[in-house]
């Protein structure tokens, strides 16, 4: 019996160490696979040829019949500094500058969404931000201001776009913020006295502060920000509103809250109801209460409302 006894230690450990043998093997390709995607990000160099302009849901017109000539020569020369050469993204550059400008030149400010998330949804896909843009633009109506919404798509539905997209926030999105910044800086120097306002939810917050980073000098560019990541903070002061907080429930996500939004998703999983007031995702997955962000809010509406007369006041033309 002692020998048995001896014998099935002995198993048990050899499998036990085969066990913890096998662990560490996952854990060390777990590691090449985390370092791999971290020096992938770091050093790819790939421009954010995937963004697109699209005017509250649909395809930007265009009529270069309606382009003055300086304006399109403009619109090439940035094309040609984004890609460098003569080719599809080149073209679709400076058809999306143009239309942009055709559709901005009557107005006297022009909005740009950025999505949480991965970024292909559009405005009328985020809710929270639909009524927060019709607050707006019933509250720069009442200043006297014309208004032109534009989503920017920074992502396409593909793996392609979800890994380009991962490697430009690892980066703190070099390449499509620039590519947003060139779009507010043309219509701003082509169009006279035009206000621009970049907005972002969530993860799209991050792209918007970088784009205002680069714009920092340009005085007729606004920047309105709702629940940031709890990683980022906004670099720029002047000019930027960051709401981090809702007035009804904290935002998880923006204080780095995790073990409750993976507590909160599990209960959510298992059916056990959440307060009414403890609304808000990350990813589509993942719970997190009080990352919600509605104009219907009073703790909402009223910053961006004061934040909107003080820095446009009254629009005397």
């Amino acid at each position: 019996m002692i020998m048995i006894k001896k014998i099935t230690d002995l198993g048990e450990k050899i499998r036990m160490a085969g066990t913890i043998r096998k662990l560490g093997m996952l854990t060390a390709l777990a590691a090449v696979l985390v370092l791999g995607a971290l020096l992938t990000a770091f050093s790819h160099t790939d421009t954010g040829v995937a963004t697109r302009i699209y005017s509250r849901g649909g395809s930007l017109t265009i009529n270069l019949t309606e382009v003055p000539q300086e304006v399109a020569d403009d619109a090439a020369r940035l094309a040609m500094e984004m890609f460098g050469d003569y080719g599809k993204n080149y073209e679709n550059f400076v058809s999306q500058l143009l239309g942009t400008y055709v559709e901005a030149r009557d107005k006297d400010v022009v909005m740009f969404f950025n999505a949480g998330g991965w970024g292909w949804n559009s405005l009328e896909a985020s809710p929270g931000w639909r009524s927060i843009f019709n607050g707006i633009e019933g509250e720069l109506n009442d200043l006297g201001y014309t208004t032109l919404l534009l989503d920017y798509q920074r992502t396409e539905l593909t793996a392609r776009g979800i890994i380009d997209e991962f490697v430009e926030l690892m980066r703190v999105y070099p390449s499509k913020s620039e590519a947003l910044a060139y779009r507010v800086e043309f219509l701003t120097r082509h169009i006279h006295g035009v206000k621009v306002i970049v907005t972002g939810e969530s993860d799209g917050t991050v792209i918007t502060d970088s784009v205002m980073n680069i714009l920092q000098d340009n005085q007729r560019v606004y920047s309105i920000q709702t629940g940031p990541p709890f990683w980022h903070r906004a670099m720029v002061k002047d000019r930027t509103l960051v709401v981090d907080d809702n007035g009804r429930y904290p935002d998880t996500f923006t204080r780095g809250e995790v073990a409750t939004m993976i507590w909160t998703s599990i209960l959510g999983a298992a059916g056990v109801p959440q307060p009414p007031e403890a609304t808000g995702r990350v990813l589509f997955f993942l719970r997190a209460p009080g990352h919600d962000y509605r104009w219907g809010y009073p703790e909402v509406s009223s910053q961006i409302s004061n934040f909107l007369k003080t820095n446009l006041g009254y629009n005397r033309g």
